[in-house]
């Protein structure tokens, strides 16, 4: 069986790494949306089990429909890369005094969807090249998503005079780049399985 050029794994970890900076975006700027919307103090909370729902529900549609076994996961997570950094930039390009906390909730939840066609999908990649040591590569890519996640905040920490629209812009900025990484730097796997039929 071939072995993995050396870029790969170090690129997927990269991508997730960025593509889910997406995940606690608004948490980072709460204070800043919770003074310029008015939002109240369980807003936060609220905002958050919205990604975890969106996720939940994208896993549950892209398993069902087999998604990342009928077409490339490169293109599934490219695509999905950017629907996830356009939701998470909305409320920055949503008409000034329109954007209220039941359409935040919704984009957030669409994030989480978009979300589906990322973390699972970098792992799905992953599994097509290192089929052997596979555990190894996973580890990786769950330290990346723990980093990942927390990205927003250290961008909240390390550009505290920025305005949460940047915060916001930036993280969406990191989500296409991973995807773009994905696309163009990781070729398809020839160890990928073919898409089966769901087995209830």
């Amino acid at each position: 069986m071939p072995t993995a050029p050396r870029r790969i794994l170090p690129i997927i970890v990269a991508a997730q790494f960025a593509s889910t900076s997406l995940w606690f975006a608004v948490n980072a700027v709460m204070p800043d949306l919770q003074y310029a919307l008015g939002l109240p103090p369980t807003a936060v909370g609220s905002l958050t089990s919205a990604v975890q729902l969106g996720f939940i529900a994208g896993t549950l549609v892209f398993a069902l429909g087999s998604v990342a076994d009928r077409h490339s996961p490169r293109l599934v997570f490219l695509l999905c890369a950017i629907a996830g950094a356009l939701f998470n930039a909305a409320p920055v390009l949503w008409p000034a005094g329109a954007l209220d906390l039941p359409t935040l909730w919704l984009l957030r939840a669409l994030t989480g969807f978009a979300l589906a066609g990322i973390y699972p999908v970098g792992m799905k990649i992953a599994a097509g090249w290192y089929p052997q040591g596979l555990g190894r590569a996973l580890g990786w890519l769950i330290g990346a998503l723990v980093l990942g996640t927390a990205t927003p905040h250290a961008l909240r920490a390390l550009g505290a005079h920025w305005p949460w629209q940047q915060v916001m812009l930036v993280v969406s900025g990191l989500a296409v780049l991973g995807g773009w990484m994905v696309w163009q730097w990781v070729p398809e796997s020839t160890h990928l399985p073919r898409a089966t039929r769901l087995q209830w």
